[in-house]
């Protein structure tokens, strides 16, 4: 949609767009603007881009201005002209292109990349329309060329949409839709293998409500063949009054048996079609990519696979199970109620159709509102799962009553939303049970009424009042199921939303078994994007085997995101990645990261003991391989000074144990599977000197034979990589050995310079900081000596 604003009402008096108004012509309008705030050389400096309906005007850092007109003739400078949008590592990028070159570019941060993609889409718009708007500007040679098609673009990030599309795939998201009650039905799966006890539990069902409506039927004769007549001094035969009490007693029993053995059967039933799903969610969620976790909260994930499923477990157990019933008995009730008089069979229906609509009025109002108290209690459990992990961080900034005012708000949320919900419901049962109750009180006016004209016993009046009751009882409880089936179909939603969720690192269809690797990694044309995000662009590198690389460069460079791309985490967006000369995505995901030995900056140790925590990766471990993986990485020593040495258990995420300690025990954990290719991710960043040494001889003792590739920022860590490969903005600049690349006097010489003089620097302060705690010291001393000398010639 255009914006055709007045110049007045487009430019406001806003100091960064100073002088706009004097670069106009007369009626020329302008339709956006974009403050940059960046210049070439990446440093803050304030810039303005101004789209109008006849050109595009930018003012420079220094105030100069320059423009461009959207059309121009077919061999002028303005012909094919685009405007293009990118970014990287935080920074956006817009480029003013013709046919020919680049004619001008501007830098900005992501907090303005909104408005750069609207500023692009509203430019492509106005070329759309100045090209209609002017048909003799079209190329001689092609006189037939129709206007440009209007660009079809994303609602939320304003990308262009591919070809045939409605998704966008940079943003494509977990859609809030509300849930149908249908979705209950694809629980089908999860219950196909237990559907013979679903069968005898429908037959148990079936026997138990038909034996709960012979009681009524036996007071019709109870009533009018017993007791009326005794009333008018008929005597009682006290076999017919045995065998009517015995039918009623009979009766019970058979009816208390029967419901005990399809409530026993189909709780067990529902207990492992719950297992099941739980099971099934867990295990698909591992498979899942990173990409997905990335956009997921963790409390959120542990909601869904726990209280979700176990709702949907009562409800299968319980509720289910009712609704069955009910739906059984009501059906079997009206036929009785038919057959005995279908007169009163009419009147006692004529509630239904009130509580019909408003169980449908209600449904949805409970659906949406069930769905927004499922997402609502996520963030509450986000919230303890952000918080209890961090608790150590949150008493050291004093920070308890802050986190306790966002439990507090999150907690606000959920109760409103509880209550919103409970108006509807409490409004809703009470009026359900008044209709039940004037149905009743219409069938006793008729029934009477039939009596006085003697067209119906005394006796056939009271059993039809006893099953009307049960009639209108379970229609009660079906209204009441309504709730609960909504909760339900809500979880049921949110655990699907997980299952239908395809991993964007999909298992190859026909696997290629991996030998004995040799660890040769080659990289050709590799491309990689975080959403619409540009991180890895046409990267080439080879690696040998049993070659050690080290990766080098600035934070946002890519190196840790080429790790990942190794890994297989993320798939490539572009190019390829080759093992041993094989595509790494025809490989099946879990046999090839098993070649791999991935050692991290932050080391995560499960709770358990130190020889569990050792042999993740190799379950079947014995202890003497245990033993000597942590005598390789020298933590055995460490190990036995623990009070239960390799059965010491360890706190959640390696809590009791220094870092340095959870790395060495990390370094094990990689020593035992025996990788072919091992990934060293700034694994001595977060130690000291001591601690790095120790560390660092166990690394020695870990590359040896292995295709190794190392990440550090400490590039005196890197001194015995065979080749250091610098990256900057995504793309691979330098590649060589330390001595090559510091006689280049690149990018590599400028880093190693840049650490050089921090250290420098630092030791510097640590000197100049020696220095005056020694003159301090030493004054304090010809203090004390001169108090001492006063204190002896008094």
């Amino acid at each position: 949609m255009q914006h055709n604003h007045p110049v007045d009402d487009a430019v406001p008096n806003d100091p960064a767009l100073a002088g706009l108004r004097s670069q106009l012509a007369t009626q020329e309008n302008v339709l956006c603007t974009l403050v940059v705030d960046l210049d070439q050389q990446l440093r803050f400096a304030e810039g303005l881009l101004a789209l109008t309906d006849r050109r595009l005007l930018a003012r420079g850092p220094q105030g100069e201005w320059s423009s461009w007109p959207l059309l121009g003739a077919a061999d002028g400078p303005a012909a094919g002209l685009a405007l293009r949008h990118f970014d990287h590592a935080g920074v956006g990028t817009l480029e003013l292109c013709d046919a020919h070159q680049r004619l001008a570019s501007w830098r900005f941060t992501l907090a303005v990349n909104v408005q750069a993609r609207r500023l692009v889409r509203l430019f492509v718009q106005q070329q759309a329309l100045a090209r209609a708007d002017a048909p003799a500007a079209a190329s001689p040679a092609d006189p037939q060329q129709s206007p440009a098609e209007e660009v079809a673009l994303c609602p939320e990030c304003d990308l262009p949409l591919p070809p045939d599309t409605e998704e966008c795939p940079a943003c494509a998201r977990e859609q809030h839709t509300p849930p149908s009650t249908w979705v209950l039905l694809r629980l089908w799966r999860f219950a196909q293998p237990y559907r013979y006890q679903l069968l005898a539990g429908f037959l148990l069902t079936l026997a138990s409500t038909a034996a709960t409506l012979v009681p009524p039927y036996l007071t019709i004769p109870l009533m009018d063949d017993i007791l009326i007549p005794f009333q008018n001094g008929q005597q009682i035969e006290p076999g017919k009054v045995g065998l009517i009490l015995g039918g009623l007693l009979g009766a019970a029993v058979l009816g208390w048996a029967l419901n005990w053995a399809r409530t026993y059967m189909l709780a067990l039933v529902s207990e492992r079609i719950g297992a099941d799903l739980r099971t099934a969610t867990f295990d698909h969620l591992l498979e899942l990519s990173l990409d997905y976790f990335g956009g997921k909260r963790t409390g959120d994930l542990m909601s869904r696979i726990g209280s979700e499923t176990d709702r949907i477990c009562v409800f299968l157990s319980l509720h289910a199970l009712d609704f069955a019933t009910d739906v059984l008995m009501i059906g079997m009730t009206a036929v009785i109620l038919f057959s005995v008089n279908p007169w009163l069979a009419v009147v006692t229906f004529l509630p239904l159709p009130f509580i019909a609509w408003m169980i449908h009025v209600v449904r949805d109002k409970l659906r949406t509102g069930f769905e927004k108290i499922d997402r609502v209690w996520s963030d509450v459990t986000n919230v303890l799962a952000d918080t209890i992990p961090g608790i150590r961080v949150v008493k050291a900034f004093a920070q308890e009553k802050r986190e306790a005012q966002r439990f507090r708000e999150v907690n606000q949320l959920n109760l409103a939303a509880n209550d919103k919900l409970n108006k509807t419901w409490s409004l809703f049962t009470p009026t359900v049970s008044l209709l039940t109750e004037i149905g009743l009180l219409v069938v006793w006016a008729f029934g009477i009424w039939l009596v006085s004209r003697q067209q119906i016993t005394v006796g056939v009046l009271t059993a039809f009042i006893a099953y009307i009751g049960r009639f209108y009882g379970r229609l009660d409880s079906m209204s009441r199921i309504v709730s609960v089936t909504q909760k339900a179909a809500a979880g049921a939603k949110r655990i699907f939303d997980i299952l239908d969720h395809v991993s964007n690192v999909p298992e190859a269809v026909q696997p290629v078994k991996i030998g004995a690797l040799q660890g040769r990694i080659e990289m050709k044309g590799l491309g990689f994007r975080y959403g619409n995000r540009s991180v890895i662009r046409g990267l080439d590198l080879q690696i040998r085997p049993g070659e050690m690389i080290g990766l080098v460069g600035h934070s946002g460079s890519g190196k840790s995101t080429l790790v990942n791309l190794l890994c297989r985490f993320y798939d490539v967006t572009d190019g390829t990645i080759s093992v041993d000369g094989t595509d790494i995505r025809r490989f099946a995901v879990a046999d090839y990261r098993r070649n791999i030995g991935l050692v991290l900056q932050e080391p995560f140790l499960f709770f358990g003991t130190i020889a569990e925590n050792i042999a993740y990766g190799k379950p079947g471990a014995t202890r003497a391989d245990i033993v000597a993986a942590a005598r390789a990485a020298h933590a055995h020593e460490f190990i036995l000074r623990l009070a239960q040495g390799y059965d010491s258990l360890v706190g959640e995420r390696g809590q009791g144990l220094s870092g340095g300690e959870r790395q060495r025990i990390s370094i094990a954990r990689a020593l035992l599977i025996d990788p072919r290719i091992l990934i060293l991710d700034e694994a001595t960043s977060s130690v000291d000197t001591e601690t790095e040494k120790e560390i660092q001889r166990a690394l020695d003792n870990l590359v040896q034979g292995r295709t190794t590739i190392a990440i550090a920022h400490r590039l005196s860590t890197l001194h015995k990589a065979d080749r250091l490969v610098v990256m900057d903005r995504g793309q691979v600049v330098e590649v060589g050995p330390h001595d090559e690349l510091m006689a280049r006097q690149g990018h590599y010489w400028r880093l190693y310079e840049a650490q050089a003089r921090q250290v420098d620097s630092e030791g510097d302060n640590l000197e100049t900081e020696a220095s005056r705690i020694a003159q301090a010291t030493s004054r304090l001393a010809h203090i004390a000596q001169h108090a001492a000398q006063q204190a002896g010639n008094p």
